[in-house]
């Protein structure tokens, strides 16, 4: 019989404390009733309410498009940007890069805010064409993912054996096939990562969003605070039960690429061990 570990209660506490809220928050959008004082019987009316709101799918799809869009060239930028500061060559630069990358990482999100709001404003009285919507959102949203792309790919870059590269370019590969042969494979692990973080970041955004976000466009978290500003509405717990079941899929499909990125490795190394027979 194994022993039993305090740990795991103590994590099993955690996890029930996190969760009780969200599933609180599912249970009562199949309320039939109107508020959350207690369940008069079971209704998807607040989920259909959700999908004959026009307004409401078209925010969810700009939020959506918003989140891919910017976690892509994030990760288009952040890993580069990972490469670029690991092959730095002097040491007192290197550090200073990643210690202005992990500085963006622990500002709070309202000095972030705040900081793109003037700067947008700056541009936008240079550039009378300029003006707050999905472009200052985008930018805002690809400029604090960034760093957490670099924070992702630069730990696999430390585990890359260095040994590999200097051999392929012995054998005369220049540096797209060593890119593309060598150093991305290996840290595909890590992009993959990147860009489930960074959209995930992206999604869920609220500070930033908020500051630099226009009159003709919002994300569904902006309009989430202000519908629940007005009022407890059921149609936002159906909304983000909508959006829970969508951030799991995501959860579960990273698993699964994950647990294949692994098996192939793993194959890969056991096929560099067999020693051929001989005939």
């Amino acid at each position: 019989m194994k022993k039993f570990r305090w740990s795991n209660l103590y994590l099993i506490f955690v996890f029930v404390i996190l969760y009780i809220p969200i599933f609180y928050l599912i249970f009562y959008s199949f309320n039939a009733g109107e508020t959350m004082n207690s369940f008069t019987g079971f209704s998807l009316q607040h989920y259909q309410a959700v999908f004959e709101d026009t307004r409401l799918i078209i925010i969810v799809l700009n939020t959506f498009m918003l989140a891919f869009l910017s976690a892509l060239l994030a990760t288009l930028i952040g890993s580069f940007g990972a490469l670029g500061i690991y092959y730095t060559k002097k040491r007192r630069w290197r550090n200073a890069f990643l210690s202005a990358n992990n500085i963006l990482l622990v500002s709070p999100d309202v000095i972030i805010g705040a900081s793109f709001l003037i700067l947008f404003t700056l541009l936008g009285n240079i550039f009378k064409s300029f003006s707050l919507g999905f472009v200052s959102v985008l930018l805002s949203h690809i400029a604090f993912s960034i760093p957490i792309v670099v924070l992702m790919v630069l730990p696999k870059l430390k585990e890359m054996n260095d040994s590999m590269v200097d051999a392929a370019r012995d054998l005369g590969a220049n540096n797209i096939q060593v890119m593309q042969n060598i150093i991305l494979p290996y840290l595909s692990p890590g992009i993959i990562a990147g860009y489930f973080m960074a959209f995930t970041y992206s999604l869920d955004d609220f500070a930033v969003t908020f500051f630099v976000t226009g009159n003709g466009f919002t994300t569904l978290s902006v309009e989430i605070y202000s519908r629940a500003r007005q009022g407890i509405s059921l149609e936002i717990n159906a909304l983000s039960t909508l959006v829970f079941i969508f951030s799991m899929i995501l959860v579960i499909g990273y698993y699964f690429i994950s647990k294949d990125n692994r098996s192939k490795k793993v194959k890969n190394r056991r096929k560099k061990v067999e020693v051929p027979e001989l005939r």
